[in-house]
């Protein structure tokens, strides 16, 4: 039978951190074969990612993306996730599409963080206050409870919003002196200029980087990547494809040979020294979408 999981039903039994373990088992079995079909007209995007994971099955995520739809007070983004047997090709599920994105996109973020963070980073600045920026305050409260969290945003508006649906979070006005206090710098915006410099960066910190999913995309400069140890999550799907290392690297400002690992070396994912600078593309791939899935599933079926 087919399982339809909705966004609120489906999310009632789900945990960050047990995402986060279940994100780190599926890259321990075989690797993913994954494809990506990306369509543009304007501003306007069709994102259509599959993979397949033997033991885990398949998964097809299809999502359109129209940044416009905002001003019309309508969502920018639609879609739908389908998950396949691979045992039999058969359709075990039909996930909302925000619950799938909500969760790996944030999980991806988490997994790296608890890795490479420092454990006593105390200060999280969220950069972006869209729907994402909401995931972030809930998924990093689960791993450092004991954190301060701050946004920044461009419009009042949004960072308003997100305080009060978090009233512990605290409003930046200056960007820079937001980066310069803070342990953990999460951003998740849809800039094409990069808005975070790395002259920036203070000893020690972490630094999630989230928005930037298209080739004109990004949201750090070149001293960024320059000034950290750089780790993704898949280097498939990142660095050919994101604005953020595909930009630097045709400039010839940053060597893909510098990326540390991606999550297929996850014992590559650790901190040297308390004062190294770390820095995590999230790139989101289908095989993050697949493995999510699969973990909503079989936390679906055990509710009951």
């Amino acid at each position: 039978m087919t399982e339809i999981i909705p966004f609120a039903e489906g999310q009632k039994n789900l945990d960050w951190l047990a995402l986060t373990d279940a994100l780190a088992a599926g890259h321990e079995g075989p690797k993913a074969d994954v494809a990506d079909v990306f369509l543009y007209e304007g501003d306007n995007t069709l994102l259509n990612r599959s993979a397949w994971i033997a033991g885990l099955g398949l998964a097809i995520k299809c999502a359109t993306i129209f940044p416009g739809n905002k001003a019309k007070g309508k969502p920018a983004i639609a879609g739908a996730v389908n998950l396949f047997s691979g045992k039999d090709g058969t359709l075990d599920a039909i996930l909302d599409f925000a619950l799938v994105t909500k969760w790996k996109t944030a999980g991806d973020s988490l997994l790296a963080a608890r890795r490479l963070a420092r454990p006593d980073s105390r200060k999280i600045l969220i950069v972006g206050a869209g729907t994402v920026g909401h995931s972030l305050r809930e998924a990093y409260g689960a791993a450092f409870p004991q954190a301060r969290f701050t946004v920044w945003n461009r419009s009042a508006a949004g960072a308003k919003a997100l305080q009060a649906a978090f009233p512990d979070i605290a409003i930046a006005t200056d960007l820079e002196a937001a980066v310069k206090e803070a342990d953990i710098v999460t951003s998740a915006t849809m800039t094409t200029e990069p808005l975070i410099k790395g002259a920036w960066f203070q000893p020690g910190q972490h630094i999630d980087l989230i928005g930037a999913y298209r080739p004109d995309m990004r949201e750090v400069d070149d001293e960024a990547l320059q000034r950290a140890r750089v780790f993704v999550d898949s280097k498939e799907t990142t660095v050919d494809h994101i604005g953020e290392l595909k930009i630097p690297i045709a400039a010839g400002m940053f060597d893909p040979g510098g990326i540390v690992a991606d999550y297929y070396d996850l014992a590559a994912f650790s901190r040297h020294t308390t004062g190294e600078i770390t820095l995590f593309k999230n790139g989101g791939g289908a095989h993050l979408d697949l493995m999510t899935s699969r973990y909503i599933l079989d936390a679906w079926q055990r509710s009951g």
